[in-house]
């Protein structure tokens, strides 16, 4: 393979702002929930890189067989992997994908097919474009990725915040992280938090059942939470973490007096032994996943007595996606009112509306 740019390229990379700029010169694009793929591609080779070095080539060879039709012999195109059903983005289903045995991956390939979805193009033919404004990269991105083929799409775009805003609302019920705002002559900077991103956050009060040391060993790495269904059952949802390293010790303390006999009668219990958590693939706090790269995910039980009040984004499967920030721990809260009745819950957006929006907002972004 020889390409103007050569794998790896680390992408380019987005902060978080908390409302929407209206700055002039901005353009905007929904955030997709999937994996960051850069694809390469010179000729009959083509290579599916991602954001961690990690090639995705061999766990999508329908997506390589496909962008073999919809892209040009030479070129270098950044975007995003995702699965869609008629509920919108299934990152779970996304995650399984990463399958170690090569005849799951062909069949997850026919069961589950992944689509691309494009948004900058770093080079085509000889020409290296990384160093040429966003907004002239988009509208070569516009007339080289063929979206004649059901699973190959071009990113929405527009330059009007008042649609952005519309589409930050309305497409978050299709597994949509938010939106994203780029400079129109911005070019493209890797591994550099250059663009903005704005997602969708909101709290929720939930049971701290257990922890997980950090990988030094010196504090709380993380905080396990769960949430009560109809019939009293206390779920995992996911964690709580990103603590300081004085918070993180800090934590040791406040923890410590719920440690004692907390595996007696805890409604994980049965999780808390190894040969459980060895074959729970992800779905126990202890359990071992593919995405995880079989690190460590051992915990420690706590009585099920603390409620947190976490920030998190959204949930998918009722879990909490990308996991939660700690806000502060609630004393006048009881475990037993931490149920999934408190969360938003958005009715799903229709995926045909965002792919019809891109061929509409197209002649709106300048």
């Amino acid at each position: 393979m020889q390409l103007p740019v050569m794998p790896p390229v680390k992408p380019m990379l987005a902060k978080s702002v908390s409302a929407l700029p209206r700055d002039p010169g901005l353009l905007f694009e929904p955030k997709w929930d999937g994996f960051r793929c850069i694809v390469f591609r010179d000729g009959d080779e083509i290579e599916l890189g991602s954001r961690n070095d990690r090639p995705l080539t061999r766990y999508f060879p329908e997506l390589v067989e496909l962008l073999g039709q919809a892209l040009p012999q030479r070129c270098v195109v950044d975007g995003e992997i995702v699965v869609v059903t008629e509920n919108g983005l299934d990152f779970d289903t996304l995650q399984n994908r990463l399958h170690p045995a090569a005849s799951r991956v062909n069949k997850l390939a026919v069961e589950t097919p992944a689509s691309f979805v494009g948004f900058d193009l770093l080079a085509l033919g000889d020409k290296d474009l990384t160093d040429q404004p966003f907004a002239e990269r988009r509208r070569m991105l516009e007339t080289v990725l063929d979206g004649q083929f059901s699973r190959t799409h071009l990113t929405p775009m527009t330059d009007d915040p008042d649609v952005a805003a519309d589409w930050f609302t309305r497409f978050e019920g299709a597994g949509f992280d938010g939106v994203m705002a780029k400079a129109a002559d911005l070019p493209y900077m890797q591994d550099k938090r250059v663009m903005l991103k704005i997602k969708h956050e909101r709290t929720a009060d939930c049971v701290v059942a257990g922890f997980r040391w950090h990988k030094d060993g010196q504090g709380v790495g993380s905080l396990l939470l769960g949430l009560f269904d109809d019939e009293g059952h206390l779920h995992h949802v996911g964690v709580a973490s990103s603590f300081t390293a004085a918070r993180r010790k800090e934590l040791v303390t406040e923890l410590e007096p719920l440690r004692d006999n907390a595996l007696e009668n805890h409604p994980w219990r049965s999780w808390a032994d190894a040969a459980a958590q060895a074959k729970a693939d992800g779905k126990m706090p202890g359990g071992v996943s593919r995405w995880t790269g079989g690190k460590d995910l051992s915990w420690e039980a706590l009585r099920p007595d603390l409620v947190a009040e976490v920030r998190y984004e959204h949930v998918m499967a009722g879990r909490l996606r990308h996991g939660g920030r700690l806000v502060r721990f609630r004393s006048d809260r009881t475990p037993e009112s931490c149920t999934y009745a408190q969360l938003d819950e958005v009715a799903p957006a229709e995926l045909a509306d965002i792919f019809a929006e891109a061929r509409s907002a197209k002649g709106t972004a300048r």
